[in-house]
């Protein structure tokens, strides 16, 4: 798969990468680590940036000269096209998420049912703010990006981002639509089955949009309201019933159960598995007994 420009920039950089991924919407997610870098960005894509740690000491290169503001939760935009040169002089740890230009123009035309004339984002650098934050620290931070069964979560988070960034810092800056009632029943029913079906795969936003015949936006609004949870909630709860009834079998291990179930690794499932029932698999399984 191949990857963004910035990428790659940060790569040559010598940057330290942390961890990455590619979500089904073709938007990828890196978290890096910087300290003693001078580096100059330009690229045809955009790139959302949010500061996790330190960047105290990083310097953006400016007409006028030389300009600091970095900390923990600032943010960065940086658009397609736009030049940007960083001096990062200490240490630095910060989430960058890479979109295209087509795909900021499919987002809005699936939420809004129309295409922009233009789409323009403004370049932001040390800025704040809350709701950047809040999406990034509370999904996009706080899950295992490797595995699949968090898919869900990281692909919702990341259209909100979006969303939001076509709403603040663009030249749309369209009111998203009203979204009234949730889901057809027999919409409902489908997407149950097609979830139920599925729970082993690292199911996404857009595929079960796709399967109720709505954008993502309508969709994920439309869930929550038929269901009273978000879609990655309402799963992460059909896994681990799904989960119970499996330990039930004893001729299953706790890996076959884990695959089953959606995750990729035992320990996964287990400290997922703890979370929501107390104990362990293991232990669950022997109280069943």
């Amino acid at each position: 798969m191949s990857t963004y420009q910035t990428f790659d920039i940060l790569q040559r950089a010598n940057a330290q990468l942390r961890d990455t991924v590619h979500l089904n919407s073709g938007v990828q997610l890196a978290a890096w680590f910087n300290r003693g870098v001078r580096v100059t960005n330009l690229s045809d894509h955009h790139t959302l940036s949010l500061y996790v740690a330190d960047g105290y000491d990083t310097w953006h290169k400016t007409p006028h000269g030389w300009h600091n503001g970095g900390g923990p939760d600032r943010f960065c935009l940086m658009p397609a096209g736009t030049e940007s040169t960083w001096d990062v002089r200490a240490n630095l740890s910060f989430v960058h998420l890479y979109c295209t230009e087509t795909q900021m123009r499919q987002l809005a035309e699936q939420t809004w049912d129309r295409s922009p004339a233009r789409l323009t984002l403004d370049q932001k650098v040390f800025a704040d703010d809350d709701r950047i934050t809040q999406l990034y620290r509370h999904f996009l931070l706080s899950c295992d990006w490797q595995q699949p069964a968090n898919q869900l979560m990281l692909s919702s988070a990341s259209t909100l981002l979006l969303t939001h960034l076509l709403q603040q810092y663009s030249d749309v800056q369209w009111q998203l639509p009203q979204v009234r009632g949730g889901l057809a029943p027999a919409v409902q029913r489908r997407v149950m089955e097609f979830i139920d079906a599925n729970l082993d795969q690292p199911l996404t936003l857009a595929e079960l949009a796709q399967e109720a015949a709505l954008s993502e936006f309508h969709f994920a609004r439309m869930f929550r309201h038929a269901v009273g949870e978000a879609p990655h909630q309402f799963i992460m709860r059909r896994r681990m019933q799904r989960a119970q009834q499996l330990l039930a079998q004893p001729q299953l291990s706790l890996t076959d159960i884990a695959l089953r179930c959606g995750f990729y690794s035992s320990s996964h499932f287990s400290n997922r598995f703890r979370q929501v029932h107390g104990v362990s698999p293991s232990v669950y399984r022997q109280g069943m007994g």
